[in-house]
C-alpha cells in the first residue's frame, strides 16, 4: 500500500480552501505556517483586533498538523520534573502548569466554534510495553498526582479491560486528554480566525523575510506585506528562505495505518471506552479509533517503499487485538516530527518584533495551541511574561541529520525484529 493515503484528509468535515497571495499590503502580524500554532495564533490575533495576514506554503494543515495521531495530551513527552529539570523550577513550572490546561483550551476552541473534528474528552492511556515501563509510569502517576492532575494507575487487568489487548502492563489514565480529527481541527482554527478578520492565504511560500527599519518585508512569488511582527510556525515542514534563519532539529518520521470501520461487536471489544493510546517504547506506538470505528496503528519510521513498517503494523494489530481478526487496512500516510534533543519546545526571537516556534517532539496539538495563543498576544503587546516559557535569542543543534538518521535506523529494527507491547 502507497504510503499517501491520508485518513483525515479523506474523513475531514472542516473543510477550508485560500486565494494564493498576489497583492501589496500590510499587517499587524504575519504568520508564517498554517499548522496548529499559526492558525491558533491568527485566531487569538484577530479576535483581538490586530490586522493578521497568514501565508501557507501549502494547504492548512498540509504538515505535521494534518499528519498528526490526534492526542491531545496535557503536558509534553516529558513527565513534570524532566521539564523542570531541565528548565529550572520556576520556568518548568510555569510551562507544566500551561500545558496541564493545554486540552481544557483545546476542546472549549472546539466547542466555542463548534469545530466538526471528533472531540472526544475521554482521557488518553499511556501503556506500559514492559515491567520496565510499569515502572516509568508509576514514576510520572506520583509527579502528576502532587501536581493535582486528574490521573489514574491502572494494574494489568484494569488496562487490559480499558484497551481490550491482553498485551499491556498497566496504564496512566489522563481523565483531562482526549482524541480529534486533526486536520479537521486546524481547519477549524483557520474558519474561525477568518470569520474575525484575519486574511488566510495558500500555497504562498515566502521567499524571503528581512527587517526593513521597524517592520518586516516579506516576500513571496506573486506578493509583498510590511508587517510591524511576524510569527514563523513552520515547525517540521519549514522550507529556508532569505533573511530569516530557523535552526535545523532532528527529524523524526512517524507513520500511521487505519483499518477498515470495525462492525459494532468487535469494536465495542477495542477501546470500549475511547481513549488514545500510546506506549513507553523508546520507539513509540499508538492506537486509537476514529468516530467512524476504524482502528489506527502508528509508530516511528519513514515508509520506503519496502514494506517494512507495513508488515510489522499487520503483525501487531493481530498481536494486539486477535479479536480485529484479518480486518484490512485501508489507509497508510506518515509526517515528519521536529525532535529537539531535550525534547522541549523553543520560542526563537527574530530580532525584536518576531518569534519562530518550533520542536513539539510529537506533542503538536496542546502545545501547538498554547504557544500559538501566546507567541499572538507577547507579540502585539510586547509583553514576554505572557509566554509559557522563556524566550531564546537562538538556538544550535548538532547532527541533527544523523541523529534522524539513528532514529529512523532503530524503528526499522525494532520493525523488523517483531512486534512489540507485552
Amino acid at each position: 500500500m502507497k504510503a499517501d493515503l491520508n485518513l483525515w484528509r479523506d474523513s475531514a468535515k472542516e473543510n477550508f480552501q485560500a486565494d494564493v497571495f498576489a497583492e501589496e499590503t500590510s499587517a499587524d502580524l504575519c504568520i508564517l505556517g498554517g499548522g496548529f500554532t499559526g492558525c491558533a495564533a491568527a485566531l487569538t490575533a484577530a479576535r483581538d483586533g490586530a490586522s493578521v495576514l497568514l501565508l501557507e506554503a501549502e494547504t492548512i494543515g498540509h504538515g505535521g498538523s494534518g499528519r498528526n495521531v490526534g492526542l491531545v495530551n496535557a503536558g509534553l513527552w516529558l513527565p513534570p520534573q524532566a521539564v523542570c529539570d531541565a528548565l529550572g523550577q520556576g520556568q518548568g513550572s510555569r510551562l507544566n502548569t500551561a500545558l496541564a490546561a493545554a486540552p481544557g483550551q483545546v476542546f472549549d476552541l472546539i466547542e466555542d466554534y463548534d469545530i466538526a473534528c471528533e472531540p472526544v474528552q475521554s482521557g488518553t492511556l499511556h501503556c506500559a510495553h514492559s515491567l520496565k515501563g510499569f515502572n516509568d509510569l508509576c514514576s510520572r502517576y506520583e509527579q502528576q498526582r502532587a501536581l493535582g492532575a486528574p490521573v489514574t494507575l491502572l494494574d494489568a487487568g484494569q488496562a487490559q479491560d480499558r484497551t481490550g489487548t491482553a498485551r499491556v502492563y498497566g496504564a496512566l489514565h489522563d481523565a483531562r486528554a482526549g482524541t480529534i480529527q486533526p486536520l479537521a481541527y486546524a481547519r477549524g482554527l483557520a474558519r474561525a480566525a477568518a470569520q474575525h478578520g484575519a486574511r488566510i492565504f495558500e500555497h504562498s511560500p515566502v521567499t524571503s523575510a528581512t527587517r526593513q527599519g521597524r517592520s518586516w518585508l516579506i516576500n513571496t512569488p506573486q506578493g509583498t506585506v510590511i508587517a510591524r511582527k511576524i510569527l514563523v510556525a513552520t515547525n517540521a515542514y519549514h522550507q529556508p528562505f532569505k533573511g530569516t534563519d530557523v535552526p535545523p532539529t532532528t527529524p523524526v518520521h512517524y507513520f500511521q495505518l487505519a483499518t477498515a470501520p470495525l462492525g459494532h461487536n468487535i469494536g465495542a471489544q477495542v477501546l470500549p471506552g475511547g481513549e488514545g493510546c500510546w506506549d513507553t517504547g523508546t520507539v513509540m506506538t499508538s492506537f486509537r479509533k476514529d468516530q467512524a470505528g476504524r482502528l489506527i496503528i502508528g509508530a516511528m519510521g519513514n515508509p520506503d517503499g519496502l514494506g517494512l513498517h507495513e508488515a510489522w503494523a499487520k503483525r501487531m494489530l493481530a498481536r494486539l487485538f486477535p479479536q480485529v481478526g484479518d480486518t484490512p487496512f485501508e489507509h497508510f500516510w506518515s509526517g515528519q516530527i521536529s525532535m529537539t534533543s531535550d525534547h522541549i519546545p523553543k520560542v526563537m526571537r527574530l530580532g525584536g518584533d518576531g518569534f519562530a516556534v518550533f520542536g513539539y517532539s510529537g506533542r503538536g496539538i496542546g502545545p501547538g495551541t498554547v504557544i500559538g495563543t501566546a507567541a499572538a498576544r507577547t507579540l502585539l503587546s510586547g509583553d514576554e511574561a505572557l509566554l509559557p516559557l522563556d524566550a531564546v535569542d537562538g538556538y544550535s543543534e548538532g547532527f541533527t541529520t544523523a541523529k534522524g538518521q539513528f532514529y529512523e535506523l532503530a524503528a526499522r529494527l525494532t520493525h523488523a525484529s517483531g512486534a512489540r507491547l507485552g
